[in-house]
């Protein structure tokens, strides 16, 4: 799979680690990525065109659902796919790795 243009810095980022995604799973995230984008955008639109405060935090909980969806896609697409190759192989580690993911996300 190739590079999909990303900057060097997001290559190297995580350690080194990348993964390979299907051409699917690669389109559903970054709409879904340019979805909440659109919405972060007119979100900047409404404080700068003096929308009631009301309005905008509606606003900004339909971005952070979008989000939270965002991650629950991309964490259980990481169980199925590099967690459970790395338990196959014997890669222990990975499951420290999971649950500090976790604890991160619970916050």
């Amino acid at each position: 799979m190739d590079e999909r243009n990303k900057p060097e810095e997001i290559k190297d980022c995580c350690g080194g680690k990348t993964k390979e995604r299907t051409e699917k799973e690669y389109r559903d995230l970054i709409n879904r990525l340019s979805r909440i984008e659109g919405q972060v955008r007119g979100v900047k639109r409404m404080v700068e065109e003096d929308v009631y405060c009301t309005d905008i935090l509606i606003q900004v909980s339909a971005i952070n659902a979008a989000l939270n969806s965002f991650n629950k896609v991309l964490l259980a697409d990481h169980i199925r796919t590099c967690v459970t190759e790395d338990i196959r192989q014997g890669k222990e580690e990975t499951i420290d790795e999971l649950v500090l993911t976790l604890q991160k996300l619970m916050k």
